[in-house]
């Protein structure tokens, strides 16, 4: 089985910094793409960047866009968030996703779209304080 492991939240300060990372593990399997979205209390769960894994292509929604960063490590089976200039809106449980695809042409839409996705972490907390 496909297990992905999130680390890295915690607690910062408005206008700090955090670098999530998902570690892939247990069986080899085939991927298209790998995606970041989160769920803030009382909230749906939202897209929140993602990347192709056959060229690195990337995609955010808007409101990261400039702040948030996402970077992948093939040899070590690690995708990243790097998430710059944090404010409390920014507060929620952060979820890596993987797809079972393999590495293939795929649209923007495709990434965006969490029924695109077939394993997930079971999440980590970030808390943006004011």
């Amino acid at each position: 089985q496909v297990q992905l492991v999130e680390s890295g939240g915690g607690l910062v300060q408005a206008g700090g910094s955090l670098r999530l990372s998902c570690a892939a593990s247990g069986r080899t399997f085939s991927r298209s793409a790998m995606g970041w979205f989160r769920q803030a209390p009382g909230k749906e769960r939202e897209f929140v960047a993602a990347i192709r894994w056959s060229d690195g292509s990337t995609y955010y929604r808007d409101s990261v866009k400039g702040r948030f960063t996402i970077s992948k490590d093939n040899a070590k089976n690690t995708v990243y968030l790097q998430m710059n200039s944090l404010a409390p809106e920014d507060t929620a449980v952060y979820y890596c996703a993987a797809d079972s695809q393999t590495p293939r042409y795929s649209s923007s839409g495709y990434h965006r779209n969490e029924q695109s996705y077939d394993y997930w972490g079971v999440g980590t907390q970030v808390t943006v304080s004011s």
